[in-house]
């Protein structure tokens, strides 16, 4: 199958940050001290859950933002003032709603993900939320940013989002797997 050259940069650009998050992930488990990000041993599953409500918080605050974004723009837009139920976004509002909508969707998979997998970690390898965080806000914000110029452009943030949560996931299921 021959690719075109949105796809060929849709696939380079997921390559880029699958490695980012790899290597970002690596680093942080070799070299970052966890009294450099709270954690602090011996923590129990309560204290992990909480650590990871704390860490988590930004994404929240990413998603208000996007919230806002698509508020704003329907009270500024006469044709979106009227709301969702009547109509889809006029091209005024149209990224900032899909961005909100993408967003919504990671970061419920994402803040599940990173809770779970906080119950696993041991207080030493918590490090990997701060960084599991990170990595999905640079991505988030790539998404965004690169929309409206097309998948190649967004497929950075996209996958370094996704990226980060099937990173929190997999992680998840190996400590489980491996009777955590």
């Amino acid at each position: 199958m021959k690719l075109t050259s949105e796809q060929r940069g849709v696939v380079i650009a997921s390559a880029i940050a699958i490695a980012l998050t790899a290597a970002s992930l690596i680093c942080a488990y070799h070299w970052l001290a966890p009294g450099w990000v709270g954690a602090v041993p011996p923590m129990s599953v309560a204290d992990r859950i909480a650590y990871a409500l704390k860490w988590n918080l930004p994404m929240l605050l990413w998603l208000a933002g996007c919230v806002r974004a698509v508020s704003s723009g329907r009270f500024s837009s006469q044709s979106d003032i009227a709301g969702a139920a009547y109509g889809p976004p006029s091209p005024v509002i149209a990224v900032q709603v899909a961005v909100l909508q993408n967003s919504l969707e990671q970061t419920v998979l994402a803040f599940a993900a990173n809770l779970i997998l906080a119950t696993l970690l041991e207080a030493c390898e918590l490090v990997l939320l701060p960084i599991l965080v990170g990595l999905f806000l640079i991505g988030r914000i790539s998404f965004a940013w690169a929309y409206p110029k097309g998948a190649a452009a967004r497929a950075f943030g996209m996958s370094l989002t996704g990226a980060a949560f099937i990173a929190s996931l997999g992680m998840s299921l190996f400590f489980l797997a491996a009777g955590r």
